[in-house]
């Protein structure tokens, strides 16, 4: 069991090594990239797994010919997919054992209540938005699970974000991974998509705030 510890290491840093893991393991490492993105987005311990940054060097390398672009987008948009479903089970399956605890120091039965409306009213924007955000991505479709979001509304909202997710972090990575600045400053570079990602968001939210401060 000593390969764990290699192993979990390179899963943990794939966006700064997938160089290295396409030369040592060829057409796999499109198993390897679907096992990731699913790992990151359905299971609920392991939001710390790269996403965006993967993504985008994923992208680069296709640029280069290393990677099928196609199968890139197919079959990561597939994993975004199904990871989120499968978290989204869990959460349901957990939910009705959740909604019977009683009210206690550590459980609310009304905020879990609130939540349930909240994401039957917000939860496909939540889902879209937060599929551009680390570590929430992560939790949105476990929650939305529990608080028992309708399922088919889930569902559009899951596929409408992982298509852009994906789609939109890897053709950036195919059309500007490989400029010289952009391969230097990779970290800022997906801090800045991720800011322009969420901008419209944004711009939404200050808008409401602004009408409900007229009306007030």
């Amino acid at each position: 069991m000593a390969w764990l510890p290699q192993l979990f290491d390179m899963l943990l840093h794939l966006d700064a090594t997938l160089g290295q893991v396409i030369a040592d393991y060829g057409t796999w490492v499109y198993a390897i990239l679907f096992l990731i993105i699913f790992c990151e987005t359905g299971l609920v311990v392991l939001p710390f797994l790269p996403g965006d940054s993967l993504l985008f060097v994923a992208g680069a390398f296709a640029a280069t010919g290393a990677l099928s672009l196609p199968w890139l987008l197919a079959l990561l948009c597939l994993a975004a997919i199904v990871g989120n479903t499968v978290n989204y089970a869990v959460g349901s399956y957990l939910g009705p054992r959740v909604f019977q605890w009683p009210d206690s120091a550590f459980f609310n039965r009304a905020a879990l209540d609130r939540a349930h409306r909240f994401y039957e009213q917000h939860g496909g924007k939540t889902l879209v938005i937060t599929r551009f955000m680390p570590i929430l991505r992560t939790f949105t479709p476990f929650v939305a699970g529990i608080s028992a979001m309708n399922i088919s509304r889930f569902q559009c909202f899951n596929i409408a974000g992982a298509l852009l997710w994906v789609i939109s972090l890897t053709l950036a990575g195919y059309l500007f991974g490989n400029v010289p600045f952009v391969k230097n400053n990779l970290t800022l570079v997906i801090l800045v998509i991720i800011a322009l990602s969420l901008l419209p968001a944004v711009i939404a939210w200050w808008k409401s705030r602004g009408a409900h401060a007229n009306v007030d």
